[in-house]
């Protein structure tokens, strides 16, 4: 599939050897690669599909010191979509009240009727995408209704009730950011780990490095803000279990084969 890797503290720190070695897994995921700094005014978001690790930008930004309070990044194994930038995580949109949203998704959607409509608005093809889109989409309907901008807990709700709706049936391990808030969710047992850094998290698909990670919870999900949980969700039953068959279903479909 893919990986990821999140990053919420309440002050900077230094990721340069947490980066290094995430995009040093390139070489089992290389169908693109992204970085997202979300502390940084403008934000910075930038994503190639190549390899990780064929790169020469990725290379001259890694010799930097690379120090920030929020992050997301993500390496591609691309089951639905080319290998196009406007497939390629980690996602980005600005809803209505001009906040921007970046969303980074390990895991396949096989069948979702509230993703489905996202399709006929989507950049790109993948199923990811089309998440951050619904989910966007219900804060705009929100902030129509209020003639405002939605509160933390509001946009808490709606990204809990879109969660839930999208899981039944599929995977749905995700890092969703706001500008304020870093979503957390997985639904795979051992497909993320987490630890302390700093006075904050950091998240990953895998350990990456010798401390003690342990397993980020299944089936719910948990809202940091400034390295702090401030969320935790109700928890669900659509644990995912790998099936072999069932996505060399959905390849054959997709590639009309």
């Amino acid at each position: 599939m893919c990986e990821l890797l999140g990053v919420t503290t309440g002050r900077k720190v230094r990721i340069n050897k947490l980066l290094e070695t995430f995009f040093s897994h390139s070489a089992e995921h290389r169908n693109g690669w992204g970085l997202a700094l979300l502390d940084r005014d403008p934000v910075y978001l930038r994503r190639e599909p190549i390899k990780a690790s064929d790169s020469l930008y990725l290379k001259k930004e890694l010799e930097h010191d690379i120090e920030t309070t929020k992050c997301i990044a993500h390496i591609r194994e691309a089951t639905i979509g080319e290998m196009k930038e406007e497939n390629t995580h980690p996602f980005s949109r600005i809803d209505d009240t001009g906040r921007l949203w970046v969303l980074a998704h390990n895991g396949t959607i096989f069948d979702s009727d509230l993703l489905s409509p996202c399709q006929y608005v989507q950049e790109g093809t993948t199923d990811s995408e089309r998440i951050l889109i619904c989910i966007v989409g219900n804060i705009n309907r929100l902030c129509r209704e209020k003639g405002r901008e939605a509160a933390d807990e509001e946009r808490i709700r709606i990204v809990e009730e879109a969660v839930h709706g999208i899981v039944p049936g599929n995977k749905v391990n995700i890092l969703l950011n706001d500008g304020d808030l870093l979503y957390v969710h997985k639904n795979e047992a051992g497909t993320l780990y987490e630890k302390e850094l700093g006075d904050g998290m950091v998240f990953s698909t895998k350990p990456l490095d010798s401390d003690d990670w342990t397993e980020f919870p299944d089936n719910r999900l948990m809202v940091y803000k400034d390295g702090t949980l401030v969320y935790e969700g109700k928890k669900h039953d659509w644990t995912y279990v790998h099936d072999d068959e069932r996505m060399k279903m959905l390849f054959l479909e997709y590639s009309g084969l």
